[in-house]
This record gives structure tokens, sequence and C-alpha cells, in this order.
């Protein structure tokens, strides 16, 4: 078999700009590497995707399992930690808040027990924060748990994505670096594809995450790499990868969410929508994130089917209130959604709280489109910039800031954008890729 440790750690530092991909596979990649602590075999399963690789009993079961050895154990720190551990993924993969609350509980319990040196539950302190989009206080964990072991991987892995969403990349970039440096395994080989990806380096980021299924020991482990190769070859412009990457990993977990909206993807790029709805309302079912609801309402939108697309539409809704009833700050697709289908001024509203809290790239980006939406096009052009600046591939930043720009009568700025956006992925979106089209064919027919 492949060992990981066969080929050398690889070097992420590159004179290429940071870009943007999903924010979805950092947090993810949170749980990726919890593996490399040494958590016990019995919450191993909980890497992600790998909940949802196995049977739908098989993660609850797991959970089960670790509720009984804390029963037996009330005293031990690391049944606590692992079981706070189990129970971030299952929120994770689920949107269950209370379940969040439930691993802070288990959490805080093994930091009870054990207040210094808990290295267990400091990275699922760190892994718990991300989840909730807590960046700052990830931040802080992350560094007690590096105080506490400084040659544990995991801690780095939680402390990249950390400084990533909050916008400081070469600071990720040393972090990445450093887990790389320590442990070229499957973990870290996903991170240092990542951070490849964020700076628009696609060959060298599918180098390494090829290198990250190689090294997999897991269902959940290959899964994961499965996923995003898919999204890899996509933004590469060859939806027939894609494709094949996401029926593999499928083949492995038949009801990941990820790997479900990995298929959706590539089929609509290839022209098969009824497979992409159908794969939609599968990752729905088993985890109605907002990207996800989003997502299949706009395609059930562009196929002419509205009352489906509201039936999408009424669920991120009601989210919405509940997210406010918290006052945590809206994530990237609820503020998109606003900005579309509800109010654009609310939407800059609920953009500014959360640019301020994670200055991330997806974040200004979103920030720009609710500005334009609500007709304060100078303000979302530098917004725009700033979602582009460290010079990322996404088509739907482009597109936006190409609508900017056309909106500020800046056509040969518009045109470039748009033009980009539809040489980079034809089918970026059901709704704004048909929206560049037109808006290049306004551009050519203007005098």
């Amino acid at each position: 078999m492949h060992r990981p440790e066969d080929e050398p750690a690889p070097t992420i530092r590159s004179r290429r700009h940071l870009r943007t991909t999903a924010v979805t596979i950092a947090l993810g990649a949170v749980m990726f590497t919890v593996g490399a602590i040494g958590l016990s075999p019995s919450s191993s399963s909980t890497s992600p995707t790998s909940a949802s690789a196995s049977t739908p009993t098989g993660p609850a079961r797991g959970i089960e399992a670790l509720r009984g050895r804390v029963k037996r154990l009330p005293k031990d720190p690391v049944s606590w930690a692992d079981l706070g551990m189990a129970l971030v993924q299952q929120a994770r993969t689920t949107a269950d808040q209370a379940t969040y609350s439930q691993a802070e509980t288990a959490l805080r319990r093994s930091l009870a027990l054990q207040p210094a040196e808990n290295l267990h539950a400091e990275i699922g302190m760190g892994a718990l924060a991300a989840a909730r989009h807590q960046f700052r206080d990830a931040l802080t964990w992350a560094r007690k748990a590096i105080e506490t072991s400084p040659a544990t991987p995991a801690s780095y892995g939680v402390l990249a994505d950390a400084h990533t969403q909050l916008g400081q990349y070469e600071e990720a970039e040393d972090a990445v670096q450093k887990m790389a440096d320590l442990r070229p395994d499957s973990a870290s080989l996903a991170r240092a594809s990542y951070t490849l990806e964020l700076r628009g380096d696609t060959v060298r980021a599918t180098a390494l995450m090829e290198r990250a299924l190689r090294a997999a020991g897991t269902p959940g482990e290959r899964a994961f790499a499965r996923t995003h190769l898919s999204s890899l070859a996509l933004d590469s412009g060859d939806p027939a990868t894609a494709l094949r990457q996401a029926r593999a990993g499928l083949d492995i977990a038949p009801r990941d969410a990820g790997l479900l909206e990995a298929r959706a993807k590539a089929s609509e790029a290839a022209g098969d929508r009824d497979q992409a709805v159908a794969d939609y309302t599968g990752a729905v079912a088993t985890a109605p994130l907002p990207q996800y609801l989003l997502a299949l309402g706009e395609l059930q939108q562009s196929l002419g089917h509205q009352e489906r697309a509201e039936a999408q539409y009424a669920v991120l809704r009601a989210q919405e209130t509940l997210r406010r009833a918290t006052g945590t700050p809206a994530d990237v697709d609820a503020i998109l959604f606003e900005a579309d289908h509800g109010n654009p001024r609310q939407a800059v509203t609920m953009a500014e709280a959360a640019v301020r809290e994670r200055p991330f790239l997806a974040v200004h980006d979103a920030y720009a489109w609710a500005l334009h939406r609500a007709g304060r096009d100078p303000e979302a052009l530098a917004e725009a910039d700033e979602a582009l600046v460290l010079g990322t591939r996404s088509a739907l930043f482009l597109y936006h800031r190409g609508a900017i720009h056309q909106a500020l009568g800046t056509t040969t700025a518009a045109r470039h954008d748009l033009e980009q956006a539809l040489a980079l992925d034809p089918s970026f979106h059901p709704l704004h890729a048909p929206a560049a089209r037109e808006a290049l064919r306004r551009i050519d027919d203007t005098p």
C-alpha cells in the first residue's frame, strides 16, 4: 500500500495569488484532521463525509457508543472530548443547532475535568467554533492547542481554517505548511491542496488532492478527496471528470450531501438537469443547509417550476428567522438569497455584519452583490474588487463584478469579467449564467 511518507511534504508557497473556493471545504477539513491527534477508534468515523458514508444508523450508533463510554468513565476527559467531536460532526452534517449545544456541553465537561493541556478538547472547541463560524474563537482555541502540543498537526489545521476565514491568508499558508511538514498524510495533503486551490493553482491542487486520495485510510477520507477532486475538475472546465469523480465518491458514500452536490453540479454542466434536481433533493434530505436549498430552489426556478422553487425558499426564510433570533452573523448563501429573492437592503445589513466577523473573499463577494442589488454600485465595485484581489478563478465572483461594471457603464471591464466567467464555467449558475450571456449580447448591440 502506498504510504504518505513515501512522498515529501508539499511546498505550498507560490508566486500566484490566493483565491477562494467553496467555504465548506475548509470547514470540512476541520473534521478531516481530527484523526491526527489520536482520537480513539470509536470516534474515528467522524471524519468529514464519513457520517453520511455509512448507513443512516451508523453515526447515531457511534455517538451512542460514546455516550455509553462517558457513562462508564464519567471522569475521563478524553471520552468527553471524543463525544463532543462526534457531535460537532453530526451537527455539521445535519445543520442541527441543538446538537452543537450538546457538543459544547461535552467538550466543556472534558475541560472541567482537565482544564490545562487538554489537547483533545482544545482542538474540539476549535472545530466547534469554526463550524459555528466563530473564527476568532477558533483561532484562540487553535493557539491554545498548539501551546499544549506544538507537534500535533491537527492543531495547525484548525489554525489555518481560522486564519483563512478571517482573511489572514499569509498566516493560513504558514499554518498549512507547518501541518504538512509535521505529517504529510491525507489530512495535511488535503489542506495543502486547498491552499493551492485558493491561489488558483488547480493543476497542483489536483495533484495534491490525488495524493490525499492515495493516502486516505478511511472511506470518509476517500469520499472527502473525491468530492474536492470533482470540484477541481469542474473549476478546470472538465465536467466529465467532475462527474466521474463524484460517481466514484458516491460508490463509497451514497448518501453524502457534499458528493450529491458535486454530482448535481457536474450533471448540470453536462446538461442533465433532471439528475441535478434529484441530487440536490437528496442533499437537502441529508443536510438541509442553505447552500443546497438555494441551489435546488434556483435550479427549479430556472426550469420554470416556481412553486417547487418557493418551497425551498420558504425553508430558507424560516432558517433566516431562526438565525436572527440567535444573533449570529449570516452565511454567504443566506446573504445571496436575500439579495436575489428577498430585500436587498436587508441583505446589505446582513453582509455588513458578516464581513466584520469574517472578512473572507466569499463574504466580500456576497456583500458586493447585496450592494449592487440595493443600487449602491460604486460601493459594490470596491467589495467585488476585494473578493477578486487575490486572483480568484470563481465564475460567480467574476459575473457579479461584471454585472456591477455594466451597471456603472464601464462596458469594457464588464465584457472582460462576463466573458471570463462563462469561459471558466458556461453553466456556473442556473439563473446568472443566462443573465451573463444576455448582458454580453446587450453590450454587443450597444452602438
